[in-house]
């Protein structure tokens, strides 16, 4: 715990908690206090997003192509990237990547502002019609909730990381009624390690968000259509289709977003980037209007049995009733949507992955049991595998396959559909895994080296910064120095060896004591002998850049205990595998949550 100002009624109470509340007490105090917060955000973010969406759109005409579909998107694009360049002036998208970052490299600490400014972007991107989602929005959230409020009441980092996890927790319980996925979710996507010191916390968090949303919202699920047929064993060989199907349309999505936001963000003018995107956004969702928003009412009508609605607000609406129609279009929407998703977050909206997996996942799943039924072999519940295809492409694409068959279980009511759930995420995670092994959301900080894994090894080093442990305490000598000015310089230091810099301050090479121990008390050869007479040239340097896994992979191939550090090519000091041992160990007890 920081040191507490006694000053203020702040200061006074936490005096008085420190002396009368124990600290696990007030560790679910804070939790609770967490849930409350977070479900109430939970709460105004829906009704802004939801009545937004409803102001726009509630007088089109379902019986033809409407031109709305076009212009809205770019208009919330536009919007929203005036309010975050000119009100917010930094980047708050991607909202799960910040909060994973914010735990390794940011000691858990999360800006106030994203409070309420995500919850801003997000109502202008998806309430005009982008094709993302508000999960990653409230995630962020309720993982800046939990944080700000740790710090509020002066907590360290592994309370601030813990209710960072339950404001993430809090936010998926609450936004979709689904408490114990939100749970999961900690442990899967944000990966934090789950003991009994976190757990009851995270339940407390969970349970109040839900019971919030509860009171406020009523207890309506995101899907009005509630699963009741139990699931048929001999289908059994098709959900093993559907899971490997999900789990190859999960690499499809991860990578496609991730280049198709490349692709944009290599356009550094900001109202080019705009209008590109913004455009080609616009006529996707003019041509498939079910993209418009989140996409959850387009798969409540596939579960519902009134799949003909896809083709409403379309120029296809004549088409309906054909088949062969039916399936080209939701054959366009499975591969179309990622696309959507990515040029709306890429052109400068805000919104999560979340509900375009789902909706993905949905999609073909209802696509498969469209071929099935058509092909005669069998008849299977198109409801169910829309369900199914939810969980397989979530599990993919977060790589998180407990999350994604608790979350469906929870939101349909569809326990009874447990066993196809399990069946379809595992299979989808198992295939998935080989071709991309990291999440949508750590793949950018893993290609970085600042992704917490459950590896508790590689969290700690991670979590360790190079610059912390360079030491700087060396003393250097000049290459064209002869063996006298040497002299001078071992007689001022404390170290064993000396970098060796030309006037440029670059590493040309090291002196090691050892070296000139035999010729440093002959006089004679102090104006004759010259330092790179004894100057060796590093097997190995360190750029300050690099991170603490290159650095030990370094030590290890090199068997060296001290490596010179660069930066911009400069020779800045030196790091020792002491200093790292010390340092590592200092870090895995303020990191370890066995307390």
């Amino acid at each position: 715990m920081t040191a507490i100002n006694e000053k203020g009624i702040l200061g006074k109470f936490l005096v008085w908690r420190v002396r009368y509340i124990k600290e696990k007490q007030f560790i679910v105090m804070l939790s609770i206090l967490v849930g409350i917060v977070t479900g109430l955000a939970g709460v105004v973010l829906k009704n802004m997003v939801h009545f937004t969406h409803m102001f726009f759109t509630e007088r089109m005409q379902v019986d033809s192509g409407n031109l709305f579909f076009f212009i809205y998107p770019f208009i919330g694009i536009l919007l929203t990237t005036l309010f975050v360049k000119f009100f917010v002036k930094e980047e708050i998208s991607h909202g799960v990547t910040k909060v994973l970052y914010a735990i390794s490299r940011r000691n858990s600490i999360i800006k106030p502002h994203n409070n309420y400014t995500s919850m801003i972007a997000s109502t202008l991107t998806i309430g005009f019609g982008g094709s993302v989602g508000t999960e990653a929005t409230i995630v962020l959230t309720g993982a800046s909730i939990g944080s700000n409020l740790a710090r509020l009441f002066r907590m360290n980092y592994k309370v601030m990381t813990l209710m960072i996890g339950c404001g993430a927790a809090g936010a998926i319980a609450g936004i979709f009624k689904a408490p114990i996925a939100g749970i999961v979710f900690t442990m899967e996507v944000l990966m934090l390690d789950l003991t009994m010191a976190s757990l009851v916390p995270l339940m407390f968090t969970a349970i109040t968000s839900y019971v919030v949303t509860f009171f406020l919202m009523g207890d309506g699920f995101v899907f009005s259509y509630q699963i009741t047929d139990k699931f048929v064993m001999a289908n059994f060989p098709y959900y093993v289709i559907l899971g490997i199907f999900a789990g190859i349309l999960s690499v499809y999505f991860v990578r496609m977003n991730l280049r198709v936001e490349q692709f944009l963000g290599r356009i550094k003018h900001t109202w080019k980037r705009i209008a590109l995107g913004g455009i080609l956004l616009g006529v996707i969702i003019f041509v498939f209007p079910p993209l418009y928003g989140e996409g959850y009412t387009a798969l409540d009508d596939m579960m519902a049995g009134h799949s003909d609605k896809l083709l409403n607000n379309t120029y296809f609406f004549d088409f309906r009733d054909s088949a062969w129609m039916m399936i080209l279009f939701v054959v366009g929407l499975t591969f179309v949507k990622v696309i959507a998703t990515a040029l709306t977050n890429g052109s400068g909206g805000v919104g999560g992955v979340f509900a375009p997996s789902l909706f993905t996942g949905g999609v073909a799943g209802y696509l498969l049991a469209m071929l099935i039924n058509m092909s005669g072999i069998r008849i299977v519940e198109p409801s169910h595998f829309v369900l199914a295809g939810m969980a397989g492409t979530m599990s993919g694409v977060m790589k998180a396959p407990l999350t994604a068959m608790f979350l469906i279980a929870e939101i349909s009511g569809g326990y009874a559909l447990f066993l196809p759930l399990m069946l379809t995420s595992v299979i989808s995670y198992l295939t998935s895994q080989g071709m991309e092994p990291y999440s949508i959301y750590a793949r950018r900080l893993a290609m970085q080296g600042d992704l917490l894994t459950h590896n508790k090894d590689k969290a700690v080093l991670t979590l360790m910064k190079l610059n912390k442990v360079v030491e700087t305490d060396f003393k250097t000598i000049e290459v064209d120095a002869t063996l006298g000015d040497l002299v001078k310089v071992v007689s001022k230091s404390s170290r064993n060896l000396f970098p060796v810099l030309n006037s440029n301050q670059q590493l040309l090479g090291i002196v090691l004591l050892d070296d000139i121990r035999n010729v440093m008390f002959n006089q004679e050869l102090y104006s004759k002998t010259y330092v790179r007479d004894f100057m060796t040239t590093p097997s190995v340097v360190i750029d300050i850049n690099d991170s603490m896994e290159v650095v030990m992979k370094k030590f290890e191939d090199t068997k060296a205990w001290n490596l010179p550090v660069l930066q911009d090519h400069k020779y800045i000091g030196f790091v020792s595998k002491a200093k790292i041992f010390n340092t590592y160990r200092k870090v895995l007890i303020h990191f370890s949550d066995d307390e």
